[in-house]
């Protein structure tokens, strides 16, 4: 009867302190832990623009993108000396928007 009781307090104990330690608990991470990116760059579209599965002028066409549309840039690949391309996701509401839809691509610079 003791020796249930023992295991029941434990498990209470454990089960009430130890999810405070996990990420979704209640100890909040310090800020200076997680890595951000120190400078963010953006593109704002000046003309209609087609976004590539890759780098490379045959790749498959994913869409086309409008005038205005804002983008992410994630990294840059320079094929030759005149031709750079650059890896973009669009700005977008990932809640409401459609779970589908197209998010990153290539851009010809």
């Amino acid at each position: 009867m003791m020796n249930n009781a023992l295991k029941n307090f434990c498990l209470i104990t454990f089960a009430l302190i130890a999810p405070i330690t996990l990420p979704a608990g209640g100890i909040q991470k310090s800020l200076h832990q997680n890595k951000f990116p120190q400078n963010t760059n953006e593109i704002i579209l000046s003309s209609n623009i087609s976004l590539y599965s890759s780098p490379e002028i045959y790749a498959k066409e994913l869409l086309v993108l409008d005038v205005g549309t804002t983008l992410s840039v994630l990294r840059n690949w320079k094929v030759s000396k005149n031709e750079t391309w650059v890896r973009v996701e669009l700005a977008s509401n990932k809640f409401l928007d459609n779970p589908n839809k197209i998010l990153k691509g290539w851009i010809k610079m």
